[in-house]
């Protein structure tokens, strides 16, 4: 519709509760949804002017709080004539009646709906043959309120609070409630009856086995006023009672009708028909059934209850199957562990500060009551009690005996005292919590775990050619101490701090202590597996070496025979898949993963593959051992203690999913004390390192896009938005990123995305690139050499190709498809103070991936990362090529950011948010994908006034 002076208005409210609003125009031609929220919405700024409102083929979805604000003041365009049908008159009159109600505060619950089972609300005074979509009209609009976030929120949580009997529905609701009564209760209309009737339970003495119940009238006004009272239906009824305040007298009905729901509610309280006089006196099973069940009931009706004090401890005391360890085990020496090994136990039930024996609560089981008092304590014992105890024992014996890492699991992921979560109201009876009581050598062993400075400190071994730093001592000590219980170790130093050489040493300490009948296996990335051979032949020549690499590498027989007396193996995770058959037939001294992030994604065919090869021990290398995701750090501890953090599917419910949604500091916390025993993490910042490495000093960037690159920017924002119109959510999120990556690629030069092989003019259709050029001049004017990381190929490529034609070869370019020898010689030519200035390489440019770990080139005190990869752990390990240890130099460190883009919005969001990555969770992308659509545009949108018009 081009040109309309005159809309027809139609509504209908929909079976789900929302109103579809639709339109025809003056030639009686259905008005498209589009067009119709920008006429009918063109003054709402909450719904981005009616960009973001729900459609369908039809026309607009409004929520039932929409609507009401719709049709009591709509924010249409003034200058279109609108002509209402009946019926969206009739929702406009109706939405006033609402609006009224709402502001003057005349509604109030619907006690019908509550009983029905969840919660509506009614106008206080309702019109004769009020339709029942008017009321449920007004009960969605308050929900709504309710569920925003808001003071009306916080008000009904409040409410809640005061009232719990506002959270009781359906069949939980007393059927003994009429709705004055339940009004009363969750305090919308006032109790003007000056006492309350109240039970109260005493407990059985030494001396007698029944319990008393007790009968009292309780001053409203003066709460520890208490009046007894002879329950008796007759005496209430003739208002016989001398021993209550004369102006009470006047509600004698009231102590009728509470003692008549008392024995509604308890039909065994009857202890005399004709007189209607109540039980006073109750045997252990009455007392029980008035504790667990009838108490509650009473509340819910109006009647309150005084228990004793003891109860409500007993009632929310869960049940602790109790595996204490047996004094022997443990005491023959760290040669009889593994995560695997079985443990000997005692069993016993803990209910509070009382424990029992499966053969003691079998004998007091026998006395069929549900109470008893043992030791002081009372305790509940029930026969369904007794069955849990004795499956929660046959879980745990046989072949599903509990092993260490059981034990382990359970000791560390126990909560502070102030961590336990409290039982609620609405606790349901569960399995049996688990508890461990260590014996004193396991206590030791995890006291070491857990406090690593206790772990001996082994002197530095003699064939070991240089000198260790203390922490790099530790470090190889806590890795041997852990081989001695054969519990897996990640070794997570910052990178730079010489994991290699801990790892090293450690080798040495094998071979100085143990007999070896095979040798170790360590499986690295391609690129460092020179960068190894060279270190070991540094540090520890004694150390027979093999190279399981390249296409000459022995197979099968040959392979078995190549290895026999080596202490360690060396290939690459590409070949620990492909060359299966030859690594499974050794059971290794030990595997060691180099960059153990490799193996992050659990279901990659490599990563089962290192999984299944057999070692005598586990060792992780690794300076970021979660990138992205928490579920890489299982991949890898599931590598180091098979099934010590349980299933992934079971890891990703219990710990990924709310951490990563809700940042959960409790779970982090446990997750923390699970992982420390086996995790070691040294930063170079820690005063204990005393690394005293020259500074490092970081600088941002910042570039306009040129008016090219602005365009394709735009291009690309506004195709991904059409098509998001048409996307299901799967397709989104994969648009989404799609596009993301495009963006970034524009915003390195416009050549990456146009799929030009030789692109014209590159330098001035780029002002990273020019600036790029500038920086590295002001480089090699100074005699210096620097690293430029990026992400893309293609424009290492360029790169390379641009700064040889300008005269700064020669240039290297390490990437993933580099064979090795050509890395090896890279590195050693860039790393050899003594070449020659003429063919010294002042640029080394390394794909990040490929480049951005285990690689030592500290010739270099330059850092240039050309295009950001969104994770500081990710990118620091890149920079940490150049600052680590060897570097005397202070190391400079540049990010390029493309101004008014993505890539400053995302810079911005980092440097505001708290990073999760240093409390155990990394960044990603993915997050971006759930983003809503005005989120989207206001995350992708390009600024403009950063951008360069010229040309």
């Amino acid at each position: 519709m081009s040109t309309a002076t005159t809309l027809k208005l139609n509504a209908a409210q929909l079976t789900d509760g929302t109103f579809l609003i639709s339109a025809t125009d003056s030639h009686h031609l259905a008005v498209a949804p589009e067009e119709l929220a920008s006429f009918l919405f063109a003054w709402d700024e909450k719904s981005f002017y009616g960009t973001f409102l729900a459609r369908n083929e039809e026309g607009l979805l409004l929520s039932p709080r929409e609507a009401l604000s719709f049709f009591i003041d709509p924010p249409w365009l003034r200058h279109v004539h609108y002509e209402p049908s009946e019926t969206f008159a009739a929702y406009q009159h109706t939405a006033m009646m609402i609006q009224q109600s709402l502001e003057s505060g005349s509604f109030l619950p619907d006690f019908a709906a509550w009983r029905a089972g969840y919660p509506g609300w009614k106008f206080a005074d309702e019109p004769p043959e009020l339709p029942d979509t008017t009321r449920r009209w007004l009960s969605a609009v308050v929900d709504e309120m309710i569920a925003s976030r808001g003071e009306v929120e916080r008000a009904w949580e409040n409410l809640q609070i005061q009232y719990p009997a506002l959270t009781v529905t359906g069949e939980d609701l007393s059927p003994h409630l009429q709705e004055q009564e339940w009004l009363q209760s969750i305090g919308w209309l006032p109790d003007l009856t000056p006492f309350r009737t109240c039970l109260q339970l005493l407990e059985a003495t030494e001396t007698e086995d029944d319990w008393t119940l007790q009968f009292h009238l309780q001053d409203r006004e003066h709460p520890d006023r208490l009046y007894p009272i002879e329950p008796s239906l007759l005496l209430a009824r003739q208002g016989g009672y001398e021993e209550i305040p004369a102006a009470w007298q006047a509600y004698a009905d009231r102590i009728y009708r509470d003692l008549t729901t008392c024995l509604e509610v308890m039909p065994w309280l009857m202890a005399d028909e004709a007189s209607g006089q109540l039980r006073t006196r109750l045997d252990n099973e009455h007392a029980w059934l008035f504790l667990t069940t009838s108490s509650l009931q009473l509340v819910q009706a109006g009647i309150h209850v005084f228990l004793p004090v003891w109860w409500e401890q007993v009632r929310r005391t869960k049940p602790r199957l109790k595996a204490k360890i047996k004094s022997h085990a443990g005491t023959s020496g760290p040669s009889f562990l593994g995560i695997s090994q079985l443990m000997d136990f005692e069993w016993k039930l803990a209910l509070g500060d009382v424990e029992i024996s499966e053969a003691e609560f079998a004998q007091l089981l026998k006395q069929k009551q549900r109470l008893l008092k043992i030791r002081g304590h009372w305790v509940q014992l029930t026969p369904d009690l007794f069955l849990q105890m004795q499956d929660a024992l046959k879980i745990n014996r046989g072949k599903n005996a509990l092993t260490l890492r059981d034990v382990m699991n359970i000791h560390l992921r126990a909560l502070p005292e102030e961590e336990i979560e409290r039982p609620t109201e609405d606790d349901v009876p569960q399995q049996f919590a688990m508890e461990v009581e260590l014996n004193r050598p396991l206590q030791q062993l995890f006291t070491q775990l857990q406090q690593t400075q206790k772990i001996p400190l082994l002197p530095q071994p003699q064939a070991f050619h240089g000198t260790l730093r203390n922490y790099q001592l530790a470090g190889s000590s806590w890795l041997w101490f852990l081989r001695q219980y054969r519990l897996g170790a990640c070794l997570a130093d910052d990178m730079g701090l010489g994991k290699t050489v801990q790892f090293i040493t450690y080798l040495l300490y094998v071979k100085d202590n143990e007999e070896q009948s095979t040798p170790s296996l360590l499986i690295c990335p391609t690129s460092v597996i020179g960068n190894w051979q060279k270190e070991l032949e540094r540090f520890a020549p004694s150390l027979k070496v093999v190279i399981h690499y390249g296409n000459h590498r022995k197979r099968q027989e040959a392979f078995l025979s190549e290895i026999e007396g080596a202490d360690l193996v060396i290939t690459s995770y590409a070949l620990s898949h492909l060359d299966e058959q030859e690594l499974s037939r050794v059971h290794w001294n030990t595997i060691c993963l180099d960059e153990a992030q490799n193996i992050k994604n659990a279901y990659t065919k490599q990563a089962s593959a290192v999984r299944d090869l057999r070692a005598n021990h586990r060792i992780a290398l690794t300076g970021t051992p979660i990138e992205n995701r928490l579920s890489e750090l299982w991949s890898i501890f599931d590598f180091l203690n098979p099934g010590y953090l349980g299933g992934l599917g079971e890891f990703t419910q219990r710990f990924v999913l709310p951490i990563e949604r809700d940042q959960d500091k409790t779970l982090i916390s446990q997750v923390q004390r699970l992982i420390q025993p086996f995790l070691l993490r040294r930063v170079k910042t820690d005063p204990s390192i005393q690394l005293d490495l020259p500074e490092k000093s970081e600088r941002k960037e910042f570039v306009p896009l040129t008016a090219e690159q602005g365009a394709l920017y735009e291009t690309a924002i506004q195709d991904m938005f059409a098509r998001m119109e048409r996307a299901s959510t799967m397709e989104r999120r994969g648009l989404i990123l799609t596009t993301l990556t495009r963006l970034k690629q524009l915003c390195d030069h416009p050549a990456l995305i146009l799929g030009e092989i030789q692109a014209r003019d590159e330098i001035g259709r780029s002002h990273k690139l020019e600036r790029l050029l500038e920086l590295i001049e002001d480089i090699r004017h100074k005699g210096e050499r620097c690293l430029v990381f990026t992400q893309y190929i293609e424009m290492g490529n360029m790169l390379r190709r641009v700064l040889i034609r300008e005269g700064y070869g020669p240039v290297f370019f390490l990437n993933g498809s580099t064979k090795k020898e050509m890395r090896d010689e890279m590195i050693s030519r860039f790393q050899d103070p003594s070449e020659d200035v003429e063919n010294r390489a002042t640029v080394f440019i390394l794909s990040l991936r490929a480049g951005g770990t285990g690689l030592n080139l500290t010739e270099a005190n330059h850092v240039i990362h050309f295009d950001r990869w969104w994770n500081p752990a990710v990118e620091n390990q890149a920079t940490d090529r150049a600052h680590r240890i060897g570097q005397k130099r202070n190391v400079q460190v540049y990010k390029f950011i493309s101004l008014g883009t993505i890539e400053e919005r995302i810079d911005e969001m980092i440097e505001r948010k708290q990073s999760l990555s240093q409390q155990i969770v990394g960044g990603s992308e993915s997050w971006i994908t759930e983003l809503s659509n005005a989120e989207l545009r206001e995350l992708f949108a390009l600024r403009h006034h950063w951008m360069d018009t010229r040309g």
